[in-house]
C-alpha cells in the first residue's frame, strides 16, 4: 500500500458516492485541501484524519501481517 494507492481509493469511493470534496471534507471533520492532499497520495496527511476519512466513506480499513510466519511478540 502506498498513500498514492490510499488515494485512489479514498477518490474512487468518494466519486462511488457522488461526493464532492467539499462535501467530504466535512463530513470527515478536514478541511477541502486535506482531502485534495490525501486523494493526490501526500506522504505527509496527518493519520488520524487519514483514517477517518475511509470510515466516513464507509470503507473498512484491515491490516494483515504479509507472511503467516510473523507473529506479534510475546509480553
Amino acid at each position: 500500500m502506498t498513500t498514492q494507492v490510499f488515494g485512489d481509493i479514498v477518490k474512487k469511493r468518494r466519486k462511488e458516492l457522488c461526493m464532492t470534496q467539499a462535501e467530504l471534507a466535512l463530513v470527515s471533520g478536514t478541511g477541502m485541501r486535506f482531502i485534495s492532499d490525501l486523494e493526490n497520495g501526500k506522504e505527509t496527511c496527518e493519520l488520524g484524519k487519514a483514517l477517518s476519512v475511509p470510515a466516513n466513506l464507509g470503507v473498512e480499513l484491515t491490516f494483515v501481517p504479509r507472511t503467516a510466519r510473523w507473529r506479534w511478540p510475546e509480553r
